[in-house]
């Protein structure tokens, strides 16, 4: 079967419909071959596996997945490129074409209803202006999702993966290992794409856990003590959860620091997922005293 993820093809696929690339939407497609064959070898799926696939565009990709697993569901937002994905995919049987927003669509129905509420893994291309709602959406909403594989901007892959005391650790490095094992599985250049990105990609797989990383009291108290406590990078801890949303009490906090042997003068981007998990629950503790 001739592949989708050419130049040539693609630029015969978007010439015959008179597709216009939406900026708003942030389509860039993948004219290279060589790197959707390589993403699905070390992404390592079978015939077994279940696959929801975000933002197809015109089924480059979804082509090659398809050959892969059991059977793919892709949803796509542009409705102009539905008609374009019927006749690029109408000789892969296993696809299911829907156009829906998956930040609007309900998850839970989607799995139950295409797969049975079987295990899902989930591919994509995604915006990169809409990455982090795509991911913590599908993570949040326990959808049972074992895997998340997404083409994203190198900067905010390397945020996902960042350790403690760098530049790139932050909230959604906390927000995604907690549920997940992280690692950035290839490069993208720009060049592989029509129209080419002013940033480059890589490739970036979630394998979710079977229960979070941390054992939490309360996830809504650990979330917004993270927030707090990287609100102003250069604030102490003690300064950060003071000042900060919850506006805890500072007599409070150095109690709290010293339970944990934690270090107020400290700042957030220092502490491990675990150092946070403690100070949550003793913090939890010390308000229900």
């Amino acid at each position: 079967m001739d592949r989708i993820a050419t130049p040539s093809r693609t630029k015969n696929i978007i010439r015959k419909h008179d597709f216009f690339f939406s900026k708003s939407l942030g389509q860039n497609f993948l004219i290279d071959s060589n790197i959707t064959t390589n993403m699905i070898e070390k992404i390592g799926i079978d015939c077994r596996d279940n696959v929801i696939e975000v933002g197809p565009g015109i089924g480059s990709l979804t082509q090659v997945i398809s050959e892969h697993v059991k059977k793919v569901v892709v949803v796509e937002i542009d409705k102009k490129l539905i008609p374009i994905l019927k006749e690029t995919l109408s000789e892969n049987d296993n696809v299911e074409i829907i156009h829906d927003d998956i930040l609007k669509i309900d998850l839970h129905k989607l799995v139950e209803t295409e797969f049975d509420n079987e295990k899902i893994k989930v591919i994509g291309n995604l915006p990169y202006y809409i990455t982090t709602p795509i991911i913590m959406r599908f993570l949040e909403e326990k959808v049972p999702v074992e895997q998340l594989v997404f083409m994203v901007q190198k900067e905010v892959a390397e945020r996902m993966q960042a350790k403690p005391s760098t530049k790139q650790y932050g909230t959604l490095s906390i927000a995604v290992q907690y549920y997940c094992d992280v690692k950035i599985i290839m490069k993208v250049p720009p060049t592989v794409f029509l129209p080419q990105p002013k940033v480059e990609s890589s490739i970036i797989k979630l394998d979710v856990l079977r229960q979070p990383r941390v054992s939490i009291k309360d996830e809504k108290l650990f979330f917004r003590i993270v927030k707090d406590a990287f609100g102003k990078r250069r604030k102490t801890l003690l300064n950060a959860l003071s000042s900060g949303h919850l506006q805890l009490d500072k007599s409070l906090l150095k109690k709290v620091f010293d339970i944990c042997e934690i270090d107020g003068g400290r700042r957030g981007e220092t502490l491990s997922i675990e150092e946070f998990a403690m100070l949550t629950n003793t913090v939890l503790e010390s308000l229900e005293l």
